[in-house]
């Protein structure tokens, strides 16, 4: 057999559902963009390690509703976001995974919060389940930044739930983390209105404790432009590689 034949039959057939699935991500926001799609989804499935455990902050409401848009009127750069859940121990795509996610606005402020005095507000939270690719979608906006933290999003892995109409109940949480962002990128976005207004001094990834203590460079959006201006917004894609029998313990503290 010469080097050539080397592709087994079952890295073609893995090789084909991880483009299959890209495209499909992908199919909406144009060809180039679905390209992008795959070689971050070929490079997470490839990957079988564990995403590593994360803290869950101190501003999580319990499952919020199945959405994907979750923007509500909050203003700020387009983020359409897009994660795959792989089994960690088979590499492939977990179906009616709930992927639950929650982050600040532009202005660093989270919703349904007393401290924030948004109580009774749900912007920028939201809960959807995966396709028969592992794939959960969501429209949103960039996050701002608040003290102490650098820019992220916070997501909660259900696993085992019920769907009932717009909400989801019960099952177990597989993983806690949060996503995370290039500095570089958020520094021509916060450039922009209206999160140039925010004053508050901003914490890089380099001194933000997910990032440094939490493994947090594991878990860094791959970001592709939407269109030829930052203010077009982006296309932010991630894997994240999950024992979906398993229920982590809390991690660390419960910061902001």
């Amino acid at each position: 057999m010469n080097r050539n034949e080397g592709l087994t039959r079952a890295r073609l057939l893995r090789d084909a559902g991880v483009l299959g699935g890209a495209l499909a991500v992908g199919g909406a926001l144009g060809a180039g963009n679905a390209l992008a799609e795959l070689s971050v989804v070929a490079a997470g499935a490839a990957a079988l390690s564990l995403t590593p455990e994360q803290e869950e902050g101190p501003y999580y409401v319990a499952l919020e509703k199945i959405r994907r848009e979750i923007t509500l009127g909050r203003p700020g750069v387009p983020l359409k976001l897009r994660m795959t859940i792989v089994d960690s121990a088979t590499g492939k795509p977990i179906r009616n995974a709930a992927c639950d996610i929650w982050h600040c606005d532009a202005s660093g402020v989270y919703s349904d919060e007393s401290v924030e005095d948004t109580v009774g507000q749900t912007w920028l939270r939201g809960v959807q389940l995966t396709d028969a690719r592992g794939v959960a979608a969501f429209d949103t906006i960039y996050p701002g930044h608040y003290v102490g933290r650098a820019t992220h999003i916070h997501v909660k892995v259900h696993i085992g739930g019920t769907k009932t109409g717009t909400s989801y109940s019960g099952g177990h949480v597989s993983h806690t983390g949060q996503l995370m962002f290039d500095d570089a990128i958020s520094t021509r976005v916060f450039a922009l209105p209206p999160y140039a207004s925010d004053t508050d001094v901003r914490t890089l990834d380099s001194g933000d404790r997910v990032y440094t203590e939490q493994g947090g460079k594991r878990s860094v959006l791959k970001l592709t432009k939407l269109g030829t201006s930052v203010a077009d917004g982006y296309l932010g894609t991630i894997t994240l590689s999950v024992d979906p029998a398993a229920t982590p313990a809390v991690v660390g503290a419960a910061g902001p």
